[in-house]
């Protein structure tokens, strides 16, 4: 009755109701900062994966629990925490271990690389990984960063030595022959950490330094094969210029003998047009001499044979007293009338015809 009479009350009141559900918050709140701290709970955050393992029952789980999630973790139940995005590993001299590590990037010191002709050569490199089997991890590794330390780091370390160390140390100023040689190390560091749950996206070669000695070496060497190089281009281009000015003479004899050649055929040409032509003038002028000839010919028979040849004849004569004012006339049995044309014709013998 007691009970009922102080709900009662409470409810009556709403200043007592309002005090009443503050105090239930705070006991709740304060149950829930207890539970966090005292391990009752783990917080998976989105960008990781958590493996529960129990010490009473179950042991291990082969089921990771993807973030983000708040799960109770309860007595002898831990959650180890990994990461689920790509991870970094860098080797550099601007810093030494562990600084500017985060969640997803650590630092450890540079790689000393042998080449093969004996040099030596550090290397700054990153290599770009991910955890693919979160289950993997913890049970063939162990919790925490303990991939990094007892897998990634050796094998990676191994693996760029191998790989890089098989070229010679002028080859590392080839990108090619240096990406091709990055590119084998992620094989085979692929290769190596695959069972244990992790994948090698890039290996990456971001620098790379030789000793003072060497390296001055090598740019002498540079600078002495640039020389070589440069007369070779120097020979091969005055071997290329008198090759041009070959073919360019070459074609220039071929201009001036097809030149010539069209030129002695103009003139052959020429010379058979002129001859052609003369051959057809002298052919008309034969064809109009022999015409003439036969029409003189015919003239000359028409005037022996024709009646009126005489008088053509006396027409002609009469011709040459023509622009004569006075005529002298002989009289008598012997005399000359050269106006009676009848006694011109019986002179000349031509009466009669």
């Amino acid at each position: 009755m007691a009970r009922l009479d102080l709900l009662k009350n409470v409810n009556a009141n709403p200043k007592r109701r309002r005090a009443l559900f503050v105090g239930v918050l705070v006991v709740a709140a304060i149950v829930l900062v207890w539970m966090v701290t005292t391990g009752i709970t783990t917080y998976i955050r989105p960008y990781e994966s958590g493996i529960r393992q129990s010490r009473y029952t179950g042991g291990i789980s082969a089921t990771a629990r993807v973030g983000p999630a708040l799960v109770f973790t309860g007595p002898g139940v831990t959650y180890h925490l990994f990461p689920a995005v790509v991870q970094t590993l860098n080797l550099s001299t601007s810093g030494g271990e562990g600084d500017n590590d985060s969640d997803d990037s650590r630092t450890i010191p540079s790689l000393e690389v042998d080449s093969s002709d004996g040099s030596k050569i550090q290397i700054d490199g990153t290599i770009l990984y991910r955890i693919t089997d979160p289950y993997t991890v913890m049970t063939k590794i162990g919790p925490g960063r303990l991939f990094e330390d007892n897998a990634l780091i050796p094998k990676g370390q191994q693996a760029l030595k191998q790989a890089l160390g098989q070229l010679r140390a002028e080859d590392f100023y080839s990108e090619t022959l240096r990406v091709d040689a990055t590119n084998k190390a992620r094989d085979a560091l692929n290769a190596d950490v695959k069972e244990y749950g992790l994948v090698v996206d890039h290996v990456l070669v971001r620098q790379y330094r030789y000793l003072q000695d060497y390296q001055s070496q090598i740019e002498e060497r540079k600078v002495q094969d640039q020389l070589v190089f440069t007369n070779q281009s120097m020979t091969e281009a005055k071997k290329m210029e008198a090759a041009r000015v070959k073919i360019d003479a070459e074609g220039q004899a071929r201009v001036d003998l097809e030149q010539k050649r069209g030129d002695t055929e103009v003139q052959k040409i020429a010379a058979e047009a002129d001859l052609y032509s003369r051959k057809k003038r002298a052919e008309g002028d034969l064809l109009v001499s022999l015409a003439k000839a036969k029409g003189t010919e015919l003239e000359n028979a028409a005037y022996k044979t024709s009646a009126g040849a005489d008088n053509l004849v006396g027409l002609d004569m009469a011709k040459v007293l023509e622009g004569i004012d006075v005529v002298f006339l002989q009289g008598g049995p012997g005399g000359t009338n050269p106006l009676d044309l009848n006694q011109t014709l019986r002179m000349f013998d031509m009466e009669g015809r």
